[in-house]
């Protein structure tokens, strides 16, 4: 017997709805989560699985085909358009292919008041002044909430789950519960309204959770109504969930309700590459950032790229809850203390973080343009030279520039060589920036950062998106990823961290804090305490000045292993990423359903 049609049958469930803002609508990190895991979702539950999401034409080219619905779907959808509600039915252009059910909610528009008056005559949601950002998820939501009550009126005694994800699905659950639907809610906060904005305004709440008072706070940082939905939305649902431990700090604080059950995130591990893969790929994308380095570098000086490591950090801008503060002063330490070892090793740190631009700096187009120039003129003559190589070797001479180029090749080639020195330093960043007080830029500046030639640690700020065909290295995301050795997030705020679990699942070392949930999931499954894999910052209740202590010895005692033990945290990083598969994780959003039902 098939063992995912058993677990299937054990849930005992007819219909099974997922409802959030981002499905077929790539906005923020929860369309990942839907995504990677669909596959399994479809095979647990085949045709009773279906996911919600908002239509918007522009946005599902290429991800949404339309399809025939199922005789009582249609049935509903003709009765809901008398209402103001367009329904399109098809499946989502992903791995496993789900049923989607995608809402029209334009003709509903003209209701956002009298919505925004519900929400505050049966829950006390104040949302008077709200913006766009709030009312067009709430018209959709309350869609949704529509949509659900039609379909457990059409059948009846069949048993229903619907699970909503963040704030923004909340009006629609909230519409289930004032109704009194017999359907079973589950509620998913990936991220509090207000832990979010707390953290982005450096409020290190975590030491001071007990003594905030969150209706203030919101009210401070301009997050009232959006908190208060959250908030009823999780007091309100049969299961309420979050995404790790830390996010349940958060809940039982600011919305006054634990999780009943934890959903941690996971990957589709499937869609990644084996071991053996992953060494061959991490050598030539090593190989790319090299020749990357060769105009960006070696025209203002050199180093020995075979005694060079690759360190980097890559997601949004976010100053203090990334931990992009916390690096920059770590970095100034290993720097310190590589230049008074007098160490031969140089650290290139990335920071693949997007953020205005005008565009590249006109002196690295340049450089990029000569480099180009020498390499192809190099090329004209390799297959003259491996014959010269051979030669050589066979007639026991020994082997001179004279021996491989003509005299005028050379004289050409070093009047080239001459116009890419340059007597400067090298940019910090790769582009020129719309921001001239740009806070990274500063930071680098004021921690001595300055890519000096005695300078051990270089950086390179890296401020666009990683679309592989850039200009300057031409890596996307997952090949600047493999390309290094070590990803560095030192977080102050991460619900789950996805960034680091990728770069275990490309089976690359990577630090973490115990303030993301990644990181505590980390700590439970470690095996090999001395190259984990996946390093562990201790972040929670800890002031700064020891974060970037214990931060800078992370990163100095990287920079010493051999390179059997960085291949052993390659290992490691790639064991724990196939710990934290959706083929396990599902079994949770399983039980959450089982018990919304029950």
């Amino acid at each position: 017997m098939d063992k995912r049609k058993t677990k299937t049958e054990s849930v005992q469930l007819d219909w099974v709805f997922e409802v959030s803002w981002e499905v077929c609508n790539k906005v923020g990190g929860i369309y990942t989560v839907l995504k990677s895991k669909a596959s399994q979702m479809v095979g647990y539950y085949q045709d009773k699985y279906y996911l919600i999401g908002p239509y918007f034409a522009e946005r599902i080219k290429g991800e949404f085909q339309e399809e025939v619905p199922r005789q009582e779907l249609g049935e509903v959808a003709l009765e809901l358009k008398k209402q103001g509600v367009k329904c399109y039915f098809g499946k989502w252009l992903i791995k496993g292919e789900p049923k989607v059910i995608l809402l029209d909610f334009k003709d509903l528009w003209s209701r956002v008041n009298q919505i925004k008056a519900e929400l505050w005559e049966e829950y006390k949601i104040d949302s008077l002044n709200t913006g766009q950002d709030f009312n067009e998820p709430v018209v959709w939501a309350y869609a949704a909430g529509m949509f659900l009550e039609r379909i457990s009126l059409s059948v009846k005694e069949e048993k229903i789950v619907a699970h909503f994800h963040e704030w923004l699905s909340g009006t629609g659950l909230l519409y289930l519960k004032k109704k009194r639907i017999k359907i079973g809610t589950v509620f998913t906060t990936h991220a509090t309204t207000l832990g979010r904005a707390l953290a982005y305004h450096n409020v290190d709440f975590y030491s001071i959770l007990t003594k905030i008072d969150p209706e203030r706070e919101a009210v401070k940082y301009n997050v009232k109504a959006k908190h208060q939905l959250e908030k009823q939305a999780a007091v309100n649902c049969h299961i309420f969930t979050t995404v790790s431990e830390i996010t349940g700090l958060e809940a039982r604080s600011f919305l006054k309700r634990g999780p009943d059950l934890l959903l941690p995130n996971g990957l589709d591990l499937e869609k990644f590459l084996t071991f053996e893969e992953i060494v061959i790929k991490h050598r030539i994308q090593r190989d790319r950032l090299r020749e990357f380095l060769l105009f960006y570098f070696f025209p203002y000086y050199t180093f020995d790229l075979e005694n060079t490591l690759f360190y980097f950090m890559i997601g949004r801008y976010e100053f203090h809850a990334k931990g992009i503060d916390i690096l920059i002063k770590s970095l100034t330490k290993l720097n310190q203390k590589l230049i008074k070892n007098k160490s031969k090793k140089t650290i290139i740190v990335f920071f693949w973080v997007p953020t205005g631009i005008k565009g590249i700096k006109p002196e690295l187009l340049e450089n990029r343009e000569i480099f180009q120039d020498i390499k192809d003129a190099l090329k004209d003559v390799s297959w003259e030279n491996e014959e010269k190589v051979l030669f050589s070797i066979l007639e026991r001479k020994k082997i001179r520039e004279e021996t491989l180029f003509e005299k005028d090749f050379l004289f050409e080639i070093k009047k080239k060589l001459l116009r890419l020195k340059r007597e400067s330093l090298p940019p910090l960043a790769t582009h020129d920036l719309v921001d001239s007080q740009d806070i990274i830029m500063k930071s680098f500046q004021e921690a001595g950062l300055l890519n000096k030639e005695s300078d051990r640690v270089k950086v390179v700020f890296y401020p666009i998106y990683l679309t592989g065909y850039d200009g300057l290295s031409n890596l996307n995301y997952q090949e600047c990823i493999q390309a290094c050795h070590l990803g560095v997030f030192p977080s102050f705020y991460e619900p789950w961290g996805y960034t680091p679990l990728e770069a275990a699942a490309l089976g690359v070392a990577s630090i973490t804090t115990d303030l993301s949930g990644f990181g505590r999931f980390c700590q439970k499954i470690r095996e090999n305490k001395k190259q984990p894999g996946v390093f562990v910052l201790e972040r929670f209740n800890k002031d700064e000045e020891k974060v970037v202590k214990s931060l800078y010895h992370l990163l100095y005692n990287f920079s010493q292993l051999s390179r059997q033990e960085r291949v052993e945290n390659k290992i490691q990083a790639r064991k724990i990423a196939a710990k934290a598969d959706w083929k396990f994780f599902i079994k949770n959003y399983l039980a959450a359903h089982k018990k919304a039902c029950q």
